[in-house]
């Protein structure tokens, strides 16, 4: 008689788990399963969307229902092993929109063009500013006129962290 094997009629029927969907077993590190069943249960980061877009101004209505979901990770990071966060300290950059205690989504895989932002060492002090190159000149800019530029001549230590893609910040 064998044995082991899927059985007719044996478990439970497909998409009538607490997921209501069909599921598949995998192999997962076990170091990472409880990081996975919580990314589960938060839905993995997709939140509803609407189509409409809010007045600032003068009320609107709005429908009930969200038009598709969005995907946080999908929309707001494109490389996820060069991808981390740092808080802003300070008001250097508040006229790019980056405030005191902001979190800043760096992307670390993306070489640093024109007007990007981004997190340099200079030194071995870090800093957020915007980067300016001319030719072989760089300089790196605050977005507050109350800060200078800060040039960096031949022979300084500097190293461009990454790319700053978003600033997340509390009203």
């Amino acid at each position: 008689m064998p044995r082991g094997g899927k059985r007719k009629g044996a478990g439970r029927p497909k998409g009538t788990g607490k997921f209501g969907v069909p599921t598949k077993a995998i192999r997962v590190p076990e170091s990472m399963v409880e990081r996975i069943v919580g990314f589960i249960h938060r839905k993995a980061d997709i939140y509803p969307l609407f189509a409409e877009q809010i007045q600032a101004g003068y009320p609107a209505t709005i429908e009930e229902q969200p038009a598709e979901e969005l995907d946080l990770n999908g929309l707001l990071v494109k490389n996820a092993s060069a991808t981390f966060f740092v808080r802003a300290t300070g008001d250097s950059m508040i006229n790019a929109g980056i405030f005191s205690g902001d979190l800043l989504l760096v992307d670390k895989s993306e070489d640093p063009k024109n007007g990007d932002i981004v997190i340099a060492v200079i030194n071995n002090e870090f800093a957020c500013k915007r980067f300016m190159k001319d030719g072989e000149k760089i300089e790196l800019r605050s977005e507050n006129p109350d800060y200078p530029a800060v040039g960096i001549p031949e022979g300084t230590d500097l190293q461009i962290w990454g790319v700053v893609k978003h600033a997340i910040h509390s009203v």
